[in-house]
């Protein structure tokens, strides 16, 4: 049994012999027996508390004279009283008080000693919890304990047979290390004999060689300087670089920056509008981090604006005038109107969107595309100053404006594309510095199904086109025709 059982065991038996002393202290006093009660026991327990009240006994006091029965059969007996001035001075009266005070006390002290055993039997509950959860934990921490030791013996194992693998090729090292001094031998003979052929060379053999290659590298570079004008031949891509903005826009590098300048310049939608987003290369404008904004003075019309020089040329939004803006102090150097030249979708291209005035560069210098009433609604190109935007010289074809799908210029030739959906290709060009045309049939591939978009970067030599939001690139090839000193 658990120490608190104990002491709850111990407060009962108490508590048992008490009352068992009570109760035959109580007979004695009273001089009662199981012999001599012949009526109920509702008769005798107000009996026994009736001489508890006047504290003396039957015996010594109130005795039963007589009995009888009544006719409704009841019991009557006939008490006889003791005198009372007798009780108070009985010696056995004092004895019951004094025995009742000590069983007061002795209840009272049962009852403190029961709240006692009551606190320490709680305590002792709470404290054999307590004792149950550090059991459970020390064998938790013996168990774990196993379980960590097992675990570091497994990752040993393991690492050993990690490394059980690098002794065949520790072995291997010992075998590359003399293939490696082998080796070495090697390149001390070769270079042995390097040192006895440039000695044969001799030190002038090796200057002359040297001055020749200079020279053929010049050569080759004169050469592609004759290389830079070609014609047309054909188109190859597209090389998707990014998918932004909307159906329409337009994108550009300028083909007279350095080698070093490759700022990119972004312009979304056909109209209403006049930011322009600079990015400071390629790699910038494909993670979309933007180096500055621009905002014009000026809506622009359609998307065939060309950054030329480090300047914006762009057509002012529901007029036929050229806007020259310069990036570098933000203001407009230059405005003209271009006589004649229809504006706000009365010569477009196919696919419309105000693109009724197409500026574009080349080789040669600025131009810009359009259509007259002059002309019949066909193609009119103009060379253009590239500071005052004047007209330096014009030349008319036949090729109807609104038929077209989009053009560039390529070395002072115009090439026009029947489309700007599916299928396009290039159709009809026509050369300035012949004032010919012909029919042409260059396909390529329109990825997107829509060009709003295409304009030809002399620097690059590629063609950079807005696709149906997709802004692409296009590789070119040229047929040249080298001059020598004797062309004229």
């Amino acid at each position: 049994m658990s120490p608190p059982l104990l002491k709850l065991g111990a407060v009962l038996s108490t508590t048992a012999i008490i009352s068992n002393w009570v109760s035959q202290t109580f007979s004695f006093l009273v001089g009662l027996n199981t012999t001599r009660i012949t009526t109920s026991d509702t008769l005798i327990i107000p009996f026994i508390f009736l001489l508890l009240q006047t504290q003396i006994s039957p015996k010594e006091g109130w005795q039963v004279y007589s009995s009888a029965q009544d006719p409704d059969g009841r019991c009557i007996c006939t008490v006889v009283a003791p005198e009372q001035n007798l009780c108070s001075r009985d010696a056995k009266s004092r004895q019951l008080r004094q025995l009742l005070e000590k069983v007061q006390n002795m209840s009272q002290s049962i009852e403190v000693l029961n709240l006692r055993t009551q606190r320490d039997f709680q305590y002792v509950l709470k404290m054999e919890t307590q004792m149950k959860g550090l059991k459970a934990k020390f064998r938790q921490i013996e168990d774990d304990r196993k379980t960590l030791m097992t675990k570091h013996f497994q990752d040993l194992k393991e690492k050993m047979d990690e490394l059980l693998p690098l002794i065949p090729v520790l072995e291997q090292y010992k075998t590359d290390a003399k293939l490696i001094t082998q080796f070495k031998e090697e390149i001390r003979n070769l270079s042995t004999v390097l040192t006895g052929i440039q000695e044969e060379i001799g030190a002038f053999d090796y200057e002359e060689l040297h001055q020749r290659v200079l020279s053929l590298e010049t050569r080759l570079r004169d050469c592609m300087k004759k290389l830079t004008c070609g014609k047309l031949m054909k188109i190859t891509g597209p090389i998707t670089v990014k998918i932004s903005g909307t159906r329409f826009g337009a994108w550009m590098t300028d083909p007279l920056a350095s080698e070093k300048n490759n700022r990119v310049w972004y312009m979304d939608s056909y109209t209403n509008n006049k930011i322009v987003r600079e990015y400071k290369s390629i790699a910038d404008f494909v993670s979309g981090a933007e180096s500055r904004t621009y905002n014009l003075p000026f809506k622009w019309a359609g998307t065939n604006h060309v950054v030329y020089n480090g300047s914006l040329y762009f057509n002012k939004y529901q007029s036929n005038i050229i806007i020259k803006y310069s990036f570098d102090t933000g203001r407009v150097l230059a405005q003209r109107s271009l006589e004649y030249a229809g504006f706000h979708n009365v010569y477009p291209y196919t696919w419309g969107g105000f693109s009724d005035i197409d500026l574009m560069a080349d080789e040669i210098g600025l131009w810009a595309v359009y259509a007259t009433n002059q002309n019949a609604g066909n193609i009119v190109i103009s060379q253009l100053n590239q500071d005052t935007l004047e007209v330096l010289k014009s030349w008319n074809t036949g090729y109807p404006k609104r038929s077209a799908g989009e053009s560039f210029m390529i070395c002072g030739t115009l090439y026009v594309t029947n489309s700007h959906l599916t299928g396009a290709k290039v159709y009809y060009s026509y050369s300035t510095k012949t004032s010919t045309y012909e029919y042409t049939d260059i396909p390529f591939h329109n990825q997107y199904f829509h060009i709003s978009m295409l304009d030809y970067n002399a620097r690059d030599r590629a063609l950079y086109a807005w696709n149906n939001g997709h802004q692409v690139l296009f590789n070119v090839t040229l047929f040249h025709v080298i001059k020598t000193e004797d062309d004229t």
